[in-house]
C-alpha cells in the first residue's frame, strides 16, 4: 500500500513539474507585453486643439486646461485635471481612458462622449435585406 501511494504521489509531482515547466517555457504567449497606450492625450504637452479632441472637451475647456497648466505647472497625475474649473469626477471618469501625463499624444481624431471617433460615428447604417423588408409588411 505504501508503494502504491508513493507511486501516485510521485506521478502527481512529476505531472506538476511538467505543467510548471511548460508554463515557464511559453510566458510570451500567455503574458501580453506592456500594451502601448493608444488614443491618449498628454495633458502636459498637448495644445488646446489636441485637448479639444477629448470627449466632451471643446475649445473653451481646452483653453482652461492650457491656462491652468501654464499657471500651476505640469500635472503630476491625471487626477489633477479635476482642479480645472469645469472638470469634476463624472467628467474625469469619461476622460480618464484618454489621458496621459507623459509620453506622446497619439489621439488624432475627436472622440465623442460615447467613445467613438468622428470617422466611426459617420459610417452609414446598414441597409435592411430585401427579405426582411418584405417580412415587415
Amino acid at each position: 500500500m505504501f508503494a502504491r501511494n508513493a507511486a501516485r504521489t510521485f506521478a502527481l509531482a512529476l505531472g506538476l513539474v511538467a505543467l510548471l515547466a511548460s508554463a515557464a517555457s511559453a510566458p510570451a504567449a500567455e503574458e501580453p507585453a506592456a500594451p502601448a497606450k493608444k488614443n491618449v492625450v498628454n495633458v502636459n504637452q498637448a495644445s488646446a486643439d489636441e485637448l479639444a479632441r477629448l470627449p466632451r472637451v471643446g475649445p473653451s475647456l481646452a483653453g482652461k486646461i492650457v491656462a491652468h497648466r501654464e499657471q500651476h505647472g505640469p500635472f503630476k497625475r491625471a487626477q489633477d485635471l479635476m482642479e480645472v474649473k469645469g472638470i469634476g469626477e463624472k467628467m474625469f471618469a469619461i476622460l480618464q481612458p484618454y489621458l496621459a501625463v507623459s509620453g506622446p499624444t497619439t489621439l488624432t481624431e475627436k472622440i465623442s462622449s460615447k467613445g467613438m471617433t468622428a470617422r466611426k460615428a459617420a459610417k452609414p447604417a446598414k441597409a435592411k435585406p430585401a427579405a426582411a423588408e418584405k417580412a415587415g409588411r
